[in-house]
């Protein structure tokens, strides 16, 4: 279910993260190597990246698979960037929702995305949902189980927490609600990254020049890339990773 990355460090073009690796997302649409759940990543893509002095990150979405787009390639070799965020989706469920539907999802400065699925989706989020004031139930980007989680996250963040704690507390909170969930996230402010890995592979590894890219599988044959242990949380800075065990649901 889907593959995405987020890289921070020296400016480089979207291209050479997104669209250039052997087996980067381009790719992963139609051939991941590591994906334990679905085949084919063709129910859109998302881009999302920070431009110079900007804090409020731009994106670039659609609705169809990432090889049938034209416009992509010439805004990947121009658009030059020091982060971003972006995916591949294969849908847990068909929906209307198009584009909207499509990672990386944002509020402010922040970029999100989820690969995996909440079980029993929507039906076991309606006492978290009760949870949310019902503007930003109505606010929701879509009407599918990422951006739900998405506000959930966004509703940690807003309340003080910093991106590891809000995730970590999302992942655990959702998987006591719903287990046998998967909760691969990743969220990136444009200066670090934080992760979880929840039922689904995530790796890392720093990139020459200085800079980190967090994965759902290697982009490329490098022998430097590390797999995050499952149920673990991850923040990640241009320099340097630290790895938390996440909090197993009481049973």
């Amino acid at each position: 279910m889907c593959r995405h990355l987020a890289y921070v460090g020296a400016e480089v073009p979207l291209g050479k993260v997104v669209l250039e690796p052997p087996y980067g997302l381009y790719r992963q649409s139609w051939a991941p190597r590591h994906q334990r759940h679905g085949t084919v990543n063709a129910d859109g893509f998302g881009v999302g990246w920070y431009a110079p002095d900007d804090p409020v990150p731009a994106r670039y979405r659609r609705a169809g698979p990432i090889w049938a787009d034209e416009q992509l390639p010439d805004l990947a070799r121009v658009v030059r960037t020091r982060a971003l965020l972006a995916a591949v989706r294969d849908a847990t469920v068909a929906g209307a929702d198009a584009e909207a539907a499509a990672a990386p999802f944002a509020t402010g400065r922040y970029l999100f995305s989820h690969n995996g699925a909440v079980a029993g989706w929507p039906d076991t989020m309606a006492p978290l949902a009760a949870g949310l004031p019902p503007g930003e139930l109505l606010r929701l980007q879509a009407r599918s189980d990422s951006a739900f989680l998405w506000a959930l996250v966004h509703r940690r963040l807003v309340a003080g927490d910093d991106p590891g704690r809000a995730l970590a507390g999302t992942v655990e909170e959702v998987a006591a609600a719903a287990p046998g969930s998967r909760l691969t996230l990743l969220l990136t402010d444009g200066v670090g990254i934080a992760g979880t890995t929840w039922g689904d592979t995530l790796f890392h590894r720093a990139v020459p020049g200085g800079g980190r890219v967090v994965a759902s599988e290697p982009y490329d044959e490098s022998p430097h890339w590390t797999e995050v242990p499952d149920r673990t949380l991850l923040c990640a800075t241009r320099t340097e990773v630290r790895l938390s065990p996440l909090k197993e649901p009481a049973t």
